[in-house]
């Protein structure tokens, strides 16, 4: 059987203002090409396949027709799908009845029986090779919340260790189901121990003291792992089978070097025989100029020597133009937008850093003091703490008559 493994697609994600339409748009259309020519079997897709848990009627299209298309393009092809932290598990399962005529898995969330145990059957989806015989058992568990997990008494965290018995317990029940020959497989929206961020973009999902669950909760009975949820490609623990694919666009900055890829898995039997990383093309750019934070006319003079081929308006890079300060600028933008007046690039982010930093060991100030300080003597305690100088009596005279504009508008 071959498997392939994405994740983390965020369908209605915008880039500091400009929304990817088109970027997914080519993404998925490259998606369906590469289960064509690979001879997929299995498509893997663990969770956050949009970006918020209320995704616009056009993202929901995005996401439906990209359904239709792939199993035009693949009739065999059997689609398994896990709901992430930003999905809403509801939305994401209602149109399930109409899916698995479609051989497509959605599980949402972890059900509940009458008698309030977790209904393990309902995460254990059954793979099929080509000839329609089980190939392998998918245990597709969708992003837990703390209502999700089984109650645990213990001195740790209830949470983290509820997580990690129902992994162990839907192992279990897969290894009672599977016969000789089926390889069991993993399938989660979780952050590993170890596991790698970016900063930028993810969002922080786990609850109470532990950081991230241990890669220790899956035995050597389990072939491969598909994990998603952090944005960057990597293995866990060193663990070869134990993978996240990352994100196939990059969501913020801090990702332009990312290699974003989803990875082909060949089972042999109950055991990986291969995986194979296929790089996903990057539809549009993303600059950091200077590379290094810069001061304000070394970074204007990279913008100025900027040269770019003409391109289409959608196709423009997106821009973060590094700035460090010695001082206020206020007219930055304005500069920087003259720097780049008629290149192909779309101003995404003007990130400033200053040169000098707020004193860490000034002396703290109490809530009494506080209230008792004038809003100007604040500014100039601000000012001085940020600039290490003295405000400018410009400065002080700009605060000033912001502070009388109530006053006059109430007269």
């Amino acid at each position: 059987m071959r498997l392939l493994h994405t994740s983390d697609w965020h369908l209605g994600q915008f880039l500091h203002n400009y929304e990817r339409t088109h970027e997914h748009e080519q993404f998925l259309a490259w998606l369906v090409d590469t289960v064509a020519s690979e001879s997929v079997d299995v498509l893997l897709i663990a969770g956050d396949i949009f970006d918020n848990a209320n995704p616009s009627a056009a993202s929901q299209r995005q996401f439906y027709q990209f359904l239709q298309q792939v199993k035009q393009r693949a009739p065999h092809l059997q689609i398994v799908v896990i709901a992430g932290n930003h999905d809403s598990p509801g939305r994401l399962e209602a149109p399930r009845p109409l899916l698995e005529g479609m051989k497509v898995t959605v599980v949402g969330h972890a059900r509940r029986l009458d008698t309030g145990e977790i209904d393990l059957d309902q995460l254990l989806v059954p793979l099929h090779r080509p000839d329609g015989s089980v190939g392998a058992w998918c245990l597709a568990v969708p992003f837990l919340r703390p209502g999700d997990v089984p109650r645990v008494e213990t001195d740790g965290d209830p949470y983290m260790e509820g997580i990690a018995l129902l992994y162990r317990q839907a192992l279990d029940r897969a290894a009672e189901k599977r016969e000789a020959h089926q390889a069991i497989i993993a399938l989660g929206h979780c952050h590993m121990t170890g596991g790698e961020i970016s900063a930028d973009s993810e969002r922080r999902i786990v609850v109470g003291g532990s950081e991230a669950l241990s890669d220790q909760m899956f035995d050597d009975s389990v072939a491969y792992v598909a994990l998603g949820h952090l944005h960057k490609a990597q293995r866990v623990g060193g663990r070869e089978h134990i993978r996240y694919c990352g994100s196939p666009l990059p969501m913020s900055f801090t990702e332009v070097d990312y290699a974003h890829q989803v990875l082909c898995i060949d089972l042999d039997g109950e055991n990986v025989a291969d995986i194979r990383e296929i790089r996903v093309p990057r539809t549009v750019e993303l600059l950091r100029i200077p590379r290094r934070p810069a001061g304000v006319e070394e970074a204007l003079a990279a913008l100025h020597a900027l040269e770019l081929p003409a391109t289409d308006a959608h196709l423009n890079a997106y821009l973060e133009v590094r700035v460090r300060l010695d001082g206020p600028e206020p007219g930055l933008r304005a500069r920087i937008e003259a720097a780049i007046e008629g290149k192909p690039v779309r101003l995404a982010k003007i990130d400033t850093s200053y040169a000098a930093r707020i004193q860490e060991h000034a002396a703290p100030v109490s809530v009494d003091d506080l209230g008792a300080l004038q809003p100007d003597e604040i500014f100039k305690r601000l000012y001085q703490a940020k600039y290490q100088a003295e405000a400018p009596s410009e400065q002080l005279a700009a605060f000033g008559e912001l502070l009388l504009a109530p006053d006059q508008q109430s007269s």
